[in-house]
């Protein structure tokens, strides 16, 4: 699920390169937060019970501390994370979409 997640928040990233051509700045924004609050650069369990608590209403911790969470064992909340994971997958499939819809209305080919 967390690969899912994962694909479909960069897919709709790639929708901006309807409206411009610095989309790939967009998805490096994104990434300094991926990096910080997913998990990759320190677990979350080193962060402030209240950044904490904020950071878990993000989509970041569910593509790495979650999955890893339920890999190695430590005490999680499952049922909260997956609802979580498929929440976010939800509200980034539909943004996807209605992208996908505005950007094919205001795409122009040129070519032979």
């Amino acid at each position: 699920m967390a690969f899912a997640l994962r694909f479909v928040i960069q897919y709709t990233f790639a929708m901006f390169a309807f409206w411009t051509e610095r989309a790939y700045a967009l998805h490096d924004f994104w990434f300094l937060f991926y990096l910080f609050l997913s998990g990759t650069i320190a677990p979350l369990e080193v962060f402030p019970e209240q950044i904490r608590q904020i950071v878990l209403l993000t989509p970041f911790p569910y593509l790495i501390d979650f999955p890893v969470s339920i890999l190695v064992g430590l005490p999680t909340n499952i049922p909260r994370g997956f609802l979580a994971t498929a929440g976010w997958f939800l509200l980034f499939l539909g943004i996807n979409r209605i992208m996908w819809r505005q950007g094919l209305k205001k795409y122009s080919g040129m070519g032979a």
